[in-house]
């Protein structure tokens, strides 16, 4: 049996705060978690220079300015060092590198960051695919962990990111199943479920 920590972060929750060196745009900085005013798309990914990761690294740093439109940043991390996130960057996209990225890679060589947010493997010593959006507020509104043999869909990222940002504005609404920017919400409320029902099966 794993022994995974036994944090009890869940969405709702603050989202755990941390200071940690990244490389943004082929320098070193520190980056604060809290100092964000924005969304934040916070991802976890096992070790530089592997296989799946850079599909998602690259897929995430292409639709960047979707993310942008939207009030979000994105922040990477693993528990590689700096240097090791720099070198990687360095390397050309076709040697199965990731060439220039739009957002910030965070080392986590403490292994406190992945602790904190409960995805770090004790087994291999590395984060699990998991990601955690959260608000303006810094309140934990999604969480997702994959395991480490297949990789996650911008795609529904952005359709999740789209919906916390719906209900956020419009208090009195729900969003079902797929639901995507411009379809039919619902009241939460019996009166208003029952309209939403006989809407769709008309």
């Amino acid at each position: 049996m794993n022994n995974y920590s036994e944090s009890c972060l869940r969405v709702g929750q603050i989202a755990p705060d941390f200071t940690a060196t990244a490389v943004v745009h082929g320098q070193f900085q520190q980056v604060q978690l809290s100092r964000y005013r924005k969304y934040v798309v916070l991802f976890f990914y096992p070790f530089d220079f592997t296989f799946v990761c850079p599909t998602e690294i690259i897929a995430f740093s292409d639709r960047y300015a979707e993310f942008q439109d939207l009030n979000t940043d994105i922040l990477g991390v693993s528990v590689d060092s700096e240097f090791s996130h720099l070198a990687w960057i360095q390397t050309e996209r076709k040697m199965g590198g990731l060439g220039d990225i739009n957002y910030p890679l965070v080392s986590d060589i403490k292994k406190e960051i992945s602790t904190a947010y409960n995805v770090l493997d004790p087994n291999i010593g590395a984060a699990l695919r998991g990601l955690f959006i959260i608000d303006r507020a810094g309140i934990l509104q999604y969480s997702t962990v994959n395991n480490l043999s297949f990789g996650r869909s911008v795609d529904e990222t952005l359709r999740v990111l789209k919906a916390i940002q719906h209900v956020q504005a419009h208090p009195q609404e729900v969003c079902p199943v797929d639901w995507q920017p411009g379809a039919q919400t619902m009241s939460p409320t019996p009166s208003g479920s029952q309209a939403y029902f006989k809407l769709i099966n008309n």
